[in-house]
């Protein structure tokens, strides 16, 4: 009786340090998620990426019911030019490699002219015909840095034929544009400043794929710049050589050409100024502003937004706000217990909601150790 009391004591006490053990691992598993960049990463490799190793843009598959617009699983040229930039950032050559295998496999058009498809179908088939310029240049500045961190030819010699593509053909007096159609031979007519990305300009300019005249072009586009006092506008009428704003200012483009400022050591002082009011005042920042009232437009919150935030603050050298902005970013991530480390929210996420905080993380990650 005493020895069969004594094993149901044993059992008991084991069952309890297998509980214990459970809690930790699963307290452990919580804190890493919450400090470690690399679990958005393996989020992002285990439920946003395509069979074919395309990154989906949405979590939940959907139909898309227009070619021009993206739905559910299909894969974006923005997508993976984060990917890579995050590959060339974390020293990752075999992922670089296998980005650049996606992008010449799947997005690549080869003919008579070569460009970028912007968009893939989930199965990396392709119904457009158009490019994307900010994408291009994403991918262009990872190439040409991946060539300058490695010493791979092939990175250059891609980046110079993509580079080749965006030249005469494919734009308007002497601008690039926001994108070109070239099945139609057919030309946008405005430049989304957002688009100016003047680190891939600069680095096509010191690999001799754009002219000194033309990257001073685009320097003197952003230096010239209007702002109403805190927001600058979304795009350059090229025709009319007017600058035009949008009424709701979505922050992600703001934050984004912010970054361009700042990579002309021209910070956005008084837009940084007021976002930082914005976050004192309400521990969070909105995605979208009134630009006559100020006031938020919108309730929601964007992890891109925080990551986008996080990379303007590191290049301003402003790391103690840099370090807020990733306290509140990482409190939005693996809430869904189903995704750890992914931003999920009602069981679904856009890709760059996640690619852009781990960009943030990564650039940031040496000074929060």
């Amino acid at each position: 009786m005493t020895t069969r009391i004594s094993r149901k004591k044993a059992i008991l006490a084991i069952i309890a340090l297998l509980a214990l053990i459970g809690v930790v691992f699963i307290a452990y598993a919580i804190i890493h998620s919450k400090e470690n960049p690399d679990v958005t990463a393996a989020f992002i490799e285990e439920h946003m990426t395509n069979d074919n190793g395309t990154i989906a843009t949405y979590l939940k598959p959907a139909s898309s019911q227009n070619p021009d617009i993206v739905a559910g699983r299909e894969a974006l040229s923005e997508s993976l030019g984060l990917w890579m930039q995050y590959a060339v950032l974390s020293g990752d050559r075999a992922r670089f490699d296998d980005s650049a295998q996606l992008l010449t496999t799947y997005f690549l058009h080869k003919g008579q002219e070569t460009y970028i498809r912007w968009k893939l179908r989930p199965d990396g088939q392709s119904e457009v015909t158009t490019n994307a310029l900010g994408d291009d240049l994403r991918i262009l500045d990872a190439l040409l840095k991946a060539y300058k961190l490695w010493d791979r030819d092939e990175y250059l010699q891609l980046a110079k034929e993509i580079g080749s593509s965006l030249q005469a053909p494919a734009q308007t007096q002497g601008y690039f544009v926001d994108y070109h159609d070239f099945e139609r031979n057919a030309s946008a007519a405005v430049l989304s400043l957002v688009y100016a990305d003047i680190s891939a300009l600069r680095e096509m300019q010191n690999n001799g794929i754009l002219s000194r005249q033309e990257y001073k072009q685009y320097q003197d586009l952003l230096s010239h710049m209007p702002s109403d006092g805190i927001f600058y506008p979304k795009t350059y009428q090229i025709r009319s050589g007017q600058y035009e704003y949008d009424a709701s200012v979505n922050l992600i483009d703001q934050l984004i050409v912010g970054i361009h400022l700042a990579e002309m050591d021209h910070p956005p002082k008084e837009l940084i100024q007021f976002l930082k009011g914005e976050f004192q005042k309400n521990q969070q920042l909105a995605g979208r502003f009134n630009r006559k009232t100020r006031k938020p437009d919108a309730a929601y919150e964007s992890p891109a937004v925080y990551g986008l935030a996080i990379i303007l603050a590191s290049k301003t050298n402003d790391l103690p706000w840099a370090r807020e902005l990733h306290d509140r970013m990482i409190q939005l991530r693996g809430q869904d217990p189903a995704y750890p480390g992914g931003y999920v929210f009602d069981g679904n996420t856009h890709a760059f909601d996640n690619l852009f905080p781990l960009l943030a993380e990564t650039l940031l990650e040496p000074t929060v150790k």
